[in-house]
């Protein structure tokens, strides 16, 4: 959920365990402790110590108006890692471009992508200041591998891609992951500009990975609006939920893998799965 929203682009990489480049810390000049964050109240969800007083306020405020937050937060986190395991294991992807990574908990992108694909390739956008700061963890990799970070802003797509090529190759395939990102990307356009930028540097057989949270009654999202409404006057940055059927356009000339557009905590889940989340989430490749 944690969105880039920076003006910067700072890399760190670690090749293998022991070539490693600057760790980022520009974005501490630009912590706010006194205002919720998002990156740091979803850490207080799944149950992180990475937040503050201020965070852990806003998450129980948002928590009581909406119970289910905390299942939404732990289904978005498992999506991922199914997502991730089956495009490494059954897809053969061995690029990753993380966007919005958010504050590193366990079994991030890189760990699970490198336990299946040793030699994979990881980078991570963000602009957290605690993310920053937490850069030296998420900068771990298999020797065979690499993991890169960049300080970077989602809605400057064209930085980001210029410097995820540094350690990508843009002629194969590469996942995409957009997790819980373009919900704070208010202009729908825009947001969909954005997508539609990353995916034309990347070719075919590229993936689109993305959960975003819907206000659909088929899936209970109309209970989180008052909740999202308190969010926006009390926590940065704001947010907003979106229909499925705006949310399935972003995968606009794409192929769903199946089951398709569903909500993330039953996208290949087992027969034991949670409950149904308000948020939706699919993998689609590039034809």
């Amino acid at each position: 959920m944690a969105p880039a929203v920076g003006r910067t682009a700072i890399a760190g990489a670690r090749r293998g365990r022991d070539d490693v480049s600057d760790t980022p810390t520009s974005g501490s000049s630009r912590l706010n402790t006194g205002v919720a964050h998002n990156a740091r109240v979803w850490n207080y969800w799944i149950g992180g110590k990475d937040n503050y007083e201020v965070d852990q306020q806003v998450g129980e405020h948002v928590a009581t108006m909406f119970p289910i937050i905390r299942d939404i937060a732990r289904a978005d986190r498992d999506f991922l890692g199914r997502a991730v395991r089956h495009l490494a294991a059954d897809r053969g992807v061995r690029q990753f471009l993380d966007i919005g990574t958010g504050l590193p908990t366990v079994d991030n992108t890189h760990e699970i992508a490198q336990r299946i694909a040793p030699d994979a390739r990881i980078v991570y956008v963000d602009n957290d200041p605690i993310v920053l700061a937490h850069a030296r963890t998420l900068l771990t990799s298999t020797h065979d591998g690499v993991t890169d970070y960049i300080d970077a802003d989602v809605h400057d797509p064209a930085a980001i891609l210029e410097r995820a090529g540094r350690t990508l190759d843009f002629t194969r395939p590469v996942a995409v992951m957009m997790l819980g990102i373009l919900n704070f990307v208010l202009d729908y356009d825009k947001a969909r500009d954005i997508v539609r930028q990353v995916l034309a540097d990347v070719p075919s057989g590229s993936y689109l990975v993305l959960t975003h949270p819907t206000f659909d009654d088929e899936l209970g999202g109309a209970g989180q609006i008052p909740a999202m409404e308190f969010w926006n006057e009390n926590a940065t940055p704001p947010i907003t939920a979106r229909s499925g059927t705006d949310i399935a356009a972003f995968f606009e000339g794409l192929d769903l893998l199946d089951p398709g557009l569903v909500s993330c905590s039953r996208w290949r889940a087992d027969a034991n799965s949670p409950v149904v989340v308000p948020q939706f989430g699919a993998v689609a490749v590039k034809p």
